[in-house]
């Protein structure tokens, strides 16, 4: 049955159409290739904190982050993205990072970026993961999460580890010198093109 369907489908075309066809896909699954390529799109797979400095915004935070107590035990990705499962990790790294995107692409970022409420959940119920121990048996806060501190029954962990993670930042400049301290990442320029470019400029 699906055969039938397939080949009445097909015979509805004229070979000009499919060549015209086929032609459109390949450019569309191109075009996309290489927009997934110059996005580094395969660094967000792995947990490499680097990936985050792909947007140049990210530097001062990559930086502060870097020197803190975190940088030595934890990556971006223990603090940004939910444990739970690896669907739910992976479904909401993606969002998010389609979301980060838009508002480059948009230009509609903060000077300061601040986590969104789904985000602050995130890292908040990574803080407790993490933290199980001291908070529960140590000092005994309990199980409180981000929006019950919200409501004002409680404290989020940033009330009062606010400088922990990155340092104190308050605005983008507040890491002087950030650009030098990151790892930036590599040209999406394949070497023969630039030798191409350096010799057509010279």
């Amino acid at each position: 049955m699906f055969k039938e369907r397939l080949k009445a489908f097909c015979d509805a075309f004229s070979y000009r159409q499919k060549v015209a066809i086929w032609v459109f896909l390949g450019v569309v699954v191109g075009l996309g290739g290489l927009f997934m390529y110059l996005l580094r799109f395969h660094t967000y797979l792995a947990d490499d904190s680097a990936a985050c400095v792909n947007c140049h915004i990210m530097s001062p935070y990559y930086a502060t982050w870097s020197h803190s107590s975190h940088g030595r035990d934890a990556t971006c990705n223990d603090c940004h993205v939910p444990h739970e499962n690896i669907a739910k990790k992976y479904l909401f790294k993606g969002m998010d990072g389609m979301k980060h995107v838009a508002y480059f692409v948009t230009h509609s970022e903060r000077q300061a970026i601040m986590a969104e409420d789904a985000s602050a959940e995130v890292i908040m119920n990574n803080c407790i993961r993490c933290h199980t121990q001291l908070n529960q048996e140590l000092v005994k806060t309990g199980r409180i999460d981000y929006m019950m501190a919200k409501r004002g029954e409680g404290k989020a962990c940033w009330d009062c580890h606010r400088n922990v993670p990155h340092g104190g930042m308050n605005t983008l400049t507040s890491a002087p010198g950030a650009e030098t301290q990151v790892p930036l990442p590599p040209s999406p320029v394949p070497e023969w093109l630039q030798g191409l470019l350096s010799k057509k400029n010279h």
